[in-house]
């Protein structure tokens, strides 16, 4: 553990900690804060990760418009939607790792104001040229909001607890990417296009200001402001030149999430596995509209209604997964603290101790998951049809977000308990790369996969595909404990 470093004696009651605490009892540590703090630290990043899907799919009903008005392909009128995702996916390389430097608010701070400047260019582009160029670069800064969101709920809360928070918070940009194409349909079809973005500037005007009112929740920028403020040695990990410091930022936060990516199996296919369901939400973002359009005949304001299911899935997806960390994960943590105890294998002082508690418990609920996922799709593509009623094509539609969501949010727990903070946020960036590429991609030709192979067998491409990474959750439960033992990156609670 990592000692706080303190004071000359006989100045503790002004410092505010205690000179001889560890960092685990220091009443600044995060961890330490109040319920009531923890809660709105939450809510308050959790909400700027929402507005930042938000924003990527209320484009999404706009593309005919924006088709008609700039005399472009349906295809070319795509383009903004899937140049914001690849800006999503590029943005967190650099934020992810700079909020391991300068501090998580401080991103926060920076990043949101100027992604609010590009929307406001978006919503008065003229051409689709600027318009897909500004709606990459609000995804660009958009996405700190999303990456970084995961890593700062690590730093508040200790490995045990993190279930419930980020089982609320991963459902959160779910929620936003899907009632994005809900308003999006009412709005284009009653305000028009620009309009979208004009709504999402409402959205940063509510959530936005209450980030001034958060504190830091990063560990070693704490413990470096104290240092400066109480104008006491800096540890020796700070003082560096200023050419020194760009050179590990280049080096080591820049390319650590890339390099982990391509170096890290436990990343690589925990990207690969939460990527693809991110792809096929945007691949339903896209595509749903066009299935109840042609098979059932709704208005463009009842296609985002097609979207209900998904919605609905998403409230309720946390309800599974907190029961199965209460009465699966936890009971299983408490034997384990028991019994290292009894035979003084760990040593476990305090009861939020969770150093070598394996993460593989943490996949339950993608195994669970990895099951239900192609059950839906298979659903789905025997329900799409006119001659069975629409509400199956939407229950199984929530069948596959619940699915899909299991896996996401236990797989990504597995992965931020894999790494700690210390690398987490990295390990997040890496995640955000792939899965905003792939989502960026998938759009582009969702539509002509629907058209062409027809509903059916277009989701039953996607069941396949999922059916082939089934096993994912389950090799790691089974050979996880060997992966992480040669793994570069120490996991860091």
């Amino acid at each position: 553990m990592t000692r706080v470093p303190g004071p000359p004696q006989g100045v503790d009651s002004q410092l505010g900690f205690t000179m001889t605490s560890e960092w685990t009892v220091d009443p600044q540590n995060p961890r330490n804060w109040s319920f009531r703090r923890k809660a709105v630290s939450t809510t308050v990043v959790s909400g700027i990760g929402f507005i930042s899907t938000l924003a990527a799919s209320i484009y999404a009903p706009s593309y005919e418009a924006v088709s008609r008005q700039f005399a472009i392909s349906e295809t070319l009128a795509l383009l903004p939607l899937s140049f914001y995702n690849l800006g999503m996916a590029f943005g967190p390389v650099i934020s992810s790792p700079l909020s391991e430097t300068l501090g998580r608010k401080a991103v926060y701070l920076t990043t949101t104001p100027i992604f609010a400047i590009f929307v406001l260019g978006s919503g008065f582009s003229q051409n689709i040229a600027a318009l897909t160029i500004c709606r990459f670069f609000a995804g660009v800064f958009a996405s700190a909001g999303v990456s970084l969101a995961a890593a700062t709920i690590a730093d508040i809360a200790t490995p045990v607890d993190r279930a419930i928070p980020l089982a609320m918070y991963y459902a959160t940009p779910f929620v936003g990417s899907l009632l994005g194409p809900l308003m999006g349909g009412f709005i284009v079809e009653n305000k028009g296009w620009r309009w979208t973005q004009w709504t999402v500037l409402l959205f940063v005007a509510v959530f936005f200001p209450p980030v001034l009112f958060i504190r830091e929740t990063y560990r070693k920028i704490i413990l470096k402001r104290r240092m400066i403020r109480f104008n006491l040695e800096e540890p020796c990990q700070y003082q560096h030149s200023l050419g020194h410091d760009v050179h590990y930022f280049l080096t080591k936060t820049v390319a650590r999430p890339i390099h982990m990516l391509f170096t890290e199996p436990i990343v690589s296919f925990v990207c690969l596995y939460t990527g693809f369901q991110f792809a096929l939400l945007y691949t339903f973002v896209v595509a749903s509209p066009h299935v109840f359009l042609t098979v059932y005949g709704f208005s463009p304001g009842a296609q985002g209604l097609s979207f209900i299911g998904f919605i609905v899935a998403c409230l309720l997806s946390p309800i599974p997964m907190i029961l199965m960390d209460r009465y699966v994960y936890r009971r299983k943590f408490q034997v384990f603290k028991e019994e290292a105890t009894q035979t003084n294998a760990v040593a476990v002082a305090v009861s939020d101790s969770q150093e070598e508690f394996p993460p593989e418990h943490r996949l339950y609920c993608a195994m669970i998951g990895s099951v239900i996922l192609p059950v839906g799709l298979f659903w789905f593509s025997w329900a799409a049809n006119p001659s069975v009623h629409w509400i199956c094509a939407i229950v199984a539609q929530a069948v596959t977000m619940l699915g899909s969501l299991l896996i996401y949010v236990s797989a990504s727990l597995y992965m931020v308990d894999t790494y700690g903070p210390l690398y987490g946020a990295s390990a997040t960036g890496a995640s955000s790369l792939s899965r905003y590429t792939l989502s960026a991609g998938f759009p582009l030709f969702a539509l002509q996969m629907f058209t062409r192979l027809g509903v059916g067998w277009a989701s039953r491409l996607l069941a396949f595909c999922t059916l082939a990474m089934a096993p994912i959750p389950w090799i790691f439960y089974r050979w996880g404990p060997n992966l992480r033992a040669r793994s570069k990156y120490q996991r860091e609670n």
